[in-house]
């Protein structure tokens, strides 16, 4: 069932249901609610409570908002009692949804705000749109809000995914982006608990292997069952409590490890398997021990790490010829060692954290911790906790025996501080401290704890003119600045292609050398204007990869739709200048309503022979329509 179809088959009585429990529970419609958010120390212990459930979301968060940005909406994040952990929303939005309290410390459980997306998503265990008047509180009809629950790998509710917005605005399409973002959520999760496990990748379709509505399945080497995503239980047939019955061999037929064997033989093929009911599906086997996996990371991209030529340096690595490059590189490598603070500006994507991991990795602290902080998704109350710790006790809810910080886990190695930028004024100050002193005092505490660490420093705000207006402070700007190097963005790089071939090198799982790019794609490639970066560009190659299985290159009907949108946008106000603007959106239109004729009304089929997205077609209708 498409998505949109499952989100208009709940229940007809889930509204009336919800509002008689609102009655219940001794709520009244014309009921002005306290707006107040819990208690900053109650909110941090949450946060910190619900902390691997908002490392895998923050991401997708920003993700879904820049889907929906400008539509008067906010995304939500909530722990599984509704108590709200982030938000990411339109400034004129959210000035309104603070009279709501829908904002981080917000409580949106039906027991306190009645029927809501939120609360009742988390009630029912089940997706939930509810719009406007359908709100049983009068106080919050002017919102329109979608919500799906995150479940763990077990299934049980971990939080919910919400977007809530003015009802005068809200798509009809709000409800999929919301289900697809909490599945990748969910997915993502179940990905890192079952990181050591056996997984299999399967579906009836093998295009879909890769995507979002691959079947995953975890086993334990000997072929004991662990667990299923929720695409995985859908095709299996069954509930995760009746999987637990089951082996490798039960579910498939055959013993897993006749399954890895051929896949050694063989690690480039799909291997056939039969479901339970008998459906025919292709599937991948998957498995890396932990001593087997080296790489270097970062939040949206990671590149394999040399593993069998430890002399081959990280920087090395990572420079694939551009000269700005290149000389950005050349110069931390000349300081490696001297302790001197590095500053690595650039714009978002470019690839600020590898090279902090690189400068690491090729440093004398290669041994000792390499810690990552991203100033820009910690939330202000919890940053302060996060980077210097706290004693036992420092706040209500503190964990037994406190917390050592960010900064003491480096110890003896590397603090990588991305979006420096982003730091709060108050807490920019304590940071100088600890690097002037060389020691931390954890929140609640009197001791220091000496640390020694060497500090590198990511941003792509301008942190002068933040000095100037007085956001930043300026004796911690030059005391990170020792040597400051600038990442250039992707489109004034020269070697589009060598990181083309890296980043399909570096995603593969086949000793086969990975499909080639055509021409066409790579001209596409050279014109775009990659707002994302090297981000934006892995993603697209990543997907483009897993729809050529099987083709001979990587061709323009492999690309994503949303890219191949974006690129044509990108050139659409040069042609909105040129004198011949009607005449040509008239012939565009004209062939599009005849390919539509002749290709049997078949949007894609229209698309393809155009060569265009889908979307240009449905905005071509759209434009018809109106």
């Amino acid at each position: 069932m498409h998505l949109e179809q499952a989100a208009l088959a709940a229940p007809q009585d889930l509204i009336p249901r919800a509002h008689a429990r609102s009655a219940a529970y001794g709520l009244r419609t014309q009921d002005v609610l306290d707006a107040m958010p819990m208690a900053r120390a109650d909110l941090q212990c949450t946060l910190q409570r619900n902390r691997l459930l908002a490392d895998h979301a923050l991401p997708v968060m920003e993700t879904l908002y820049h889907q929906i940005a400008g539509t008067h909406s906010m995304v939500l994040l909530t722990d599984p009692e509704g108590v709200i952990l982030h938000a990411l929303g339109d400034d004129d939005f959210v000035a309104r949804a603070d009279r709501v309290a829908l904002r981080p410390g917000g409580v949106w459980t039906e027991e306190r705000k009645g029927t809501n997306a939120i609360g009742t998503a988390l009630a029912l265990g089940q997706a939930v749109q509810v719009h406007a008047g359908q709100h049983y509180l009068r106080a919050n009809q002017f919102l329109t809000c979608s919500c799906v629950p995150i479940l763990d790998p077990q299934g049980r509710a971990l939080g919910a995914l919400d977007v809530s917005g003015d009802h005068r605005s809200q798509s009809k399409h709000t409800m999929a982006l919301v289900r697809m973002s909490a599945q990748m959520v969910e997915n993502h999760l179940w990905n890192q608990v079952h990181e050591d496990a056996v997984r299999l990748h399967f579906h009836a379709r093998p295009e879909f292997l890769g995507t979002l509505v691959e079947g995953l399945a975890a086993f334990t080497p000997d072929g004991r069952f662990l667990s299923a995503n929720r695409s995985g239980q859908f095709q299996l047939g069954l509930s995760h409590s009746a999987l637990q019955a089951h082996t490798f061999g039960s579910l498939f037929g055959v013993d897993l490890g006749q399954v890895l064997d051929q896949y050694r033989r063989a690690p480039g093929a799909l291997l056939t398997l039969r479901l339970p009911g008998g459906v025919t599906v292709k599937a991948r086997p998957e498995h890396r021990p932990q001593a087997e996996r080296l790489w270097i990371s970062s939040p949206a991209t990671s590149v394999r790490a040399p593993a069998r030529s430890p002399a081959l340096s990280g920087l090395r690595y990572l420079n694939t010829g551009d000269p700005a490059l290149a000389l950005a590189i050349d110069r931390v490598t000349k300081l490696l060692g001297r302790g001197i603070a590095t500053l690595i500006q650039g714009e978002t994507g470019t690839g600020k954290e590898l090279l902090a991991r690189a400068i690491h990795h090729d440093g004398p602290r290669r041994q000792a911790p390499f810690v990552a902080v991203n100033c820009a998704s910690i939330p202000e109350s919890l940053i302060e906790s996060e980077l210097f710790g706290y004693e036992e006790g420092a706040f209500t809810g503190a964990r037994r025996k406190g917390s050592p910080g960010k900064i003491v886990q480096a110890h003896g190695g590397t603090l990588f501080l991305d979006e420096i930028g982003d730091m709060p004024l108050a807490l920019q100050a304590r940071l100088l401290r600890v690097l002037q002193e060389r020691s931390v005092a954890p929140l609640g505490g009197t001791r220091q704890v000496e640390v020694d660490i060497h500090v590198v420093c990511a941003t792509h705000r301008n942190l002068r003119a933040m000095m100037a207006d007085g956001s930043f402070r300026q004796d911690l700007y030059y005391r990170l600045n020792g040597l400051v190097v600038r990442l250039p963005a992707l489109r004034e790089r020269s070697d589009l292609s060598a990181i083309v071939q890296r980043i399909l090198q570096s995603g593969t799982e086949s000793a086969a050398p990975p499909l080639p790019v055509c021409p066409e794609v790579m001209a596409l490639f050279a014109r775009c204007a990659w707002p994302g970066n090297l981000r934006q560009l892995t993603n697209v190659l990543r997907t483009a990869a897993l729809m050529a299985e099987g083709d001979t290159a990587i061709r323009r009907e492999h690309l994503p739709e949303d890219f191949l949108e974006d690129c044509e946008e990108a050139v659409s106000p040069a042609v909105a200048a040129a004198p011949a603007t009607q005449p040509l959106q008239a012939i565009t239109a004209a062939a599009i309503a005849q390919a539509l004729v002749a290709q049997g009304v078949t949007v894609s089929a229209v698309a393809r022979a155009l060569g265009v997205s889908r979307n240009t077609v449905y905005r071509h209708l759209r434009a018809q329509v109106a």
